[in-house]
This record gives C-alpha cells, structure tokens and sequence, in this order.
C-alpha cells in the first residue's frame, strides 16, 4: 500500500514538474524531470540490451536523450501519461544508435556470445599454456567444434565492411583502391545516354531540312506549332504533318540499330 501510494506521489510530482516546465522551461526543471524518469530508461536499456551485443551503459546513455527530447515535446494538457509518451523516444534514440553502429553483416546472436565468450577463454589459456592458444584448444575450451570456432572467427572478422580506399593492388607507380575497381553507375548512364542521343541525332539528319527543323523546334525548343509554321513558312497543320512523317522516318531508321543493340 505504502509502494502504491510513494508511486502515485511521484507521478503526481512529475506531472506538477512537467507542467511548470512547458511553462518555464529551465535546465533545472529538465534535470529534476531526468532523474524521477531514470528507471524508466533504466528499464528499457535492460530489455534492448538483451537483443544486441552493445553494452547496457552506452544504451542508458543514449536513452537519456531520448528521455530529454521527450521531456521537451511532452504536453501535459492532452491527458496522457508522460511514460507511455516518453518510451518511444527512449527506445527510438536507441534503435537509431544502434543502426548507426550495425554492421553489414548480421552475426548470429550465439556467435555474439561465443566470442564475447572467447575473449575471455583465450586470456584464460595465454596465462596458462604461456602462448597464444591455437583453434582447437579455444574451441575445445569453449565446447564447440573446431569448424564452428573458425565460422565465429571469420564472421567477426568480416563484420565491418571494406573501405573503398582498401588497396587492392599495387602496381610501380600507382595503387589501385577497391574503389578503383568498382563501375560508377553513374558514369555508364550518362555514357547511354549519349549514345542514345547521337543515334537519334544521326536518325534526325536522315530527314528533310524543314521536317527536322519543326522537330527541333518543338521538341528541342518547346515552341508550338503555330510558331513553328510561322518560323519555317507552312501551316500549323503541315508541321504537325511533317514532325508525325519525321518521326515515323526516324524508328524506320533506328530500328536496324536497336535490332542488333538487342542481338
């Protein structure tokens, strides 16, 4: 009865804080309101901390801010609990933290502690044996196979991703980078488009002067057609003519080259 009573006591405070502080907010008031919410935070880095391989300090840490961000965005008269609105912004700066800190490659939780396990195991078979112990004698420490062992090693080993600027040769006077190596995407699309555009450039010089001339300045030039007949002396109704023939010359004339494109 006591504990019911010193809870509500102090979700009443709480909330007598967390008014005053939308009111006036001071540096104060905001640490009065982290230090009553630091169970809460507490409680949530315990849980997260049980699903990853980070340490339950930097997770209590990380969720302080999440627990100031919510003090600062908390509003007292729209009637809900200041815990049930905090915990997302506990849990969501701690999430963000750790998946800025994730690795490409996702290990296995059991390959987690397996290591964490081995670290210790091998300082335990240094002091011991007086040299660094070999795979067979850590993974008969440890209680796996040896296969299993060297999968847990090579995993850990391979779990941050490689740098673009590793080096991936070196030749007499340069070294090329795994960046070297890779194709810029974005170089290969420009370099289609300009062959794009120099295959219906060639299309476009097949045609008759005035025929290429309306599709330029339509297409190219975003003229109407009134401007255009008025430009190269027709009728509005002869360039629509003349870009509809052009255009039809233009896939005969391409057709042959996307043909043997596709081939």
């Amino acid at each position: 009865m006591a504990t019911q009573t010193s809870s509500s006591a102090l979700r009443s405070r709480g909330m007598e804080l967390l008014m005053e502080y939308k009111q006036n907010p001071s540096i104060r008031l905001r640490n009065e309101l982290v230090r009553l919410n630091a169970g809460l935070v507490r409680k949530i880095a315990h849980r997260v901390s049980h699903q990853c391989s980070e340490p339950y300090e930097d997770l209590e840490q990380i969720g302080q801010i999440g627990l100031i961000r919510a003090i600062e965005r908390f509003n007292p008269a729209q009637g809900c609990a200041f815990s049930s609105f905090a915990v997302p912004y506990i849990r969501g700066e701690m999430l963000h933290f750790l998946r800025d800190r994730g690795t490409t490659v996702k290990i296995p939780r059991r390959w987690q502690d397996l290591q964490k396990e081995a670290q210790k195991v091998q300082t335990e078979l240094i002091r011991r044996l007086g040299r660094s112990p070999n795979d067979l004698e850590v993974a008969e420490a440890l209680q796996v196979s040896i296969e299993e062992w060297r999968e847990v090693k090579m995993a850990h080993k391979n779990r941050l991703p490689l740098s673009l600027d590793a080096t991936v040769c070196q030749q007499v006077d340069s070294t090329i980078t795994l960046g070297d190596t890779l194709p810029d995407t974005h170089y290969q699309l420009l370099q289609c488009l300009e062959e794009d555009r120099q295959q219906v450039q060639r299309a476009m010089n097949q045609l008759e002067d005035k025929t290429r001339a309306a599709i330029e300045y339509v297409f190219f030039k975003g003229l109407s057609r009134k401007e255009v007949a008025e430009k190269i002396g027709v009728s509005p109704m002869t360039v629509t003519r003349r870009i509809q023939r052009g255009i039809e010359e233009m896939i005969e004339y391409l057709q042959p080259h996307v043909a043997s494109s596709d081939a």
